[in-house]
């Protein structure tokens, strides 16, 4: 996460995920790109973009000036203005660079509210590789000292250790893995707790605090959440369960809840396929 990109509209909502951003970047000596994507040419017209483009500037400069103190001095906080469609050219901008993370609030100002929550937010979510970390509205936590790990009986679910672990350390925090499942049977137990002790020996491996738990319940999501705000978690650590329909992006049901229905940041992990079967680390991880 050398690179953190941040969509912004310059609404209250949007800037949110800024100030997370630059919580993350502090803690993992990341960079700051904000992105500002323009509206089409045929819906302004060309004095309109030109225009737009100006006070988009006027803007970033402003954020920049406000922003760039609280950043730790060796990180560099910037811009990019681009045209297109949202989620896209965020995504592209994300792969301009190695090692980038994607932060961004799901709401955004009234005029963009329906592209981010109803569309670009899950599909950057969708159409990237890069970890993307959401965040719906509220106060901003200051810190990220708890983390929840829901695991589940998929085999990708482990995929998301290593970068929960990433964060972990860099913050301090402990993490509590949490098998999660909706009905219990000798076999889904047997899987659950196999997953929960590998990851576990892992992070103990790794010297990261931990505790594991295990919950039953009609709805992951609403369960997932309930034990997140029971114990004052920061973060909530998720697989994508990406699925990619003929003409657009669609999240997994899952992962379109939490992130549609957690007050807690939600990191989300796109599955890789991996060289080593039955392996929950990416490439290169030496494990």
């Amino acid at each position: 996460m050398k690179h953190i990109i941040v969509p912004i509209d310059f609404s209250k909502e949007s800037l949110n995920g800024l100030r997370l951003a630059i919580i993350f970047a502090n803690q993992l000596k990341s960079h700051i790109q904000m992105v500002y994507v323009q509206r089409a040419v045929s819906e302004m017209g060309r004095i309109g973009l030109e225009e737009e483009h100006k006070t988009a500037i006027q803007n970033f400069e402003k954020l920049v000036d406000e922003y760039s103190s609280k950043l730790h001095e060796e990180l560099e906080l910037s811009y990019i203005i681009k045209k297109g469609k949202i989620y896209r050219e965020v995504v592209n901008q994300a792969e301009a660079f190695e090692d980038t993370s994607i932060i961004c609030s799901t709401h955004g100002a009234s005029g963009f509210e329906e592209f981010f929550i109803g569309s670009n937010a899950f599909k950057i979510v969708s159409a990237t590789e890069s970890p993307v970390i959401t965040i719906r509205h509220g106060a901003v936590p200051h810190e990220v000292k708890k983390i929840v790990m829901p695991i589940d009986i998929t085999s990708d679910t482990r995929q998301k250790v290593p970068i929960t672990a990433e964060i972990a350390k860099a913050f301090g925090a402990e993490v509590h893995v949490v098998a999660v499942s909706s009905i219990q049977s000798d076999e889904i137990v047997a899987k659950l707790n196999a997953y929960t002790k590998q990851i576990c020996d892992y992070l103990k491996g790794s010297d990261i605090p931990f505790k594991s738990a295990s919950l039953t319940g009609d709805n992951i999501t609403d369960i997932t959440i309930e034990y997140a705000l029971d114990i004052n978690a920061d973060l909530i650590s998720i697989m994508t369960e990406q699925s990619k329909a003929i003409s657009n992006f669609v999240l997994g049901s899952y992962a379109q809840q939490m992130l549609s229905k957690s007050p807690i940041p939600v990191l989300s992990v796109t599955p890789q396929e991996l060289f080593i079967m039955g392996s929950f680390f990416t490439q290169g991880s030496g494990y």
